[in-house]
């Protein structure tokens, strides 16, 4: 397995000479699931494209560096808040985009056991507008997890998903990106409960850490640690909101 390094986030961020973020100090720890929230508007998306060298409408002014001192762009793999599925390409055309575009060759049987596990075996050859709000994101999801990058951005992963589903997709994600420096971005107090090795509560002001249960992720949706670190987040969240 590749390595995955710690990433480190210094700066702030503005729009038109607005502030979006004061500056601020994110540390993503190697091998470690940090769970970011905060309200609407305040940067959580633009970290993550900031930290997956993507365009921005946001002015930052700072630095983004790995514990191994490479460059952390061509290392990430990137689940954005939509699907952008192609709508020409199939299931799989879309999960296999990433080895296509570097002219890898796919990795077919890799390929099918990801489809069997995000449960979409059976729609492998329909295109985007044949499926689900909750299929399109479980495709988006599976090229994701496909990808064997050592740095992961999530964007609202499991926003789409009934209950059920989502329970077993944060699983799936959790063991399948096991080693993986991830960070996603969620307004689910729950979600945070269950994954976060971290917790950050992201304001305009900057940045919040908050207690997180010391069990291994992914945490049981009904144990009494993982219930009280909801509330207390949905407490604070709604503090903070007030």
């Amino acid at each position: 397995m590749i390595q995955s390094p710690g990433i480190k986030v210094t700066g702030s961020a503005s729009i038109n000479g607005k502030t979006l973020f004061a500056p601020l100090t994110l540390n993503l720890e190697a091998g470690q699931w940090t769970c970011l929230l905060g309200g609407s508007g305040v940067g959580k998306s633009t970290v993550l494209r900031l930290i997956s060298g993507l365009p921005t409408e946001a002015e930052f002014k700072g630095d983004i560096t790995a514990s191994d001192k490479s460059a952390v762009a061509p290392r990430v793999a990137y689940m954005a808040q939509d699907d952008l599925l192609l709508p020409w390409a199939s299931v799989s055309q879309n999960i296999l985009l990433g080895a296509r575009l570097r002219g890898d060759r796919p990795d077919s049987d890799r390929l099918r056991r990801i489809l069997d596990r995000v449960d979409l075996t059976g729609h492998a050859t329909k295109k985007p507008a044949e499926l689900s709000g909750g299929q399109r994101q479980r495709v988006a999801l599976a090229r994701t997890l496909i990808e064997d990058k050592p740095v992961i951005l999530l964007d609202e992963p499991f926003s789409a998903l009934d209950a059920q589903t989502r329970a077993a997709m944060q699983d799936l994600a959790a063991e399948l990106l096991q080693g993986k420096t991830v960070l996603i971005v969620t307004h689910d107090p729950a979600e945070a409960a269950r994954l976060g090795n971290a917790i950050v509560v992201m304001t305009p002001d900057g940045l919040t850490h908050c207690p997180h249960p010391p069990s291994s992720i992914p945490r049981p949706v009904d144990d009494l640690e993982t219930l009280e670190c909801q509330a207390s987040l949905l407490r604070y969240l709604r503090a903070q909101a007030a």
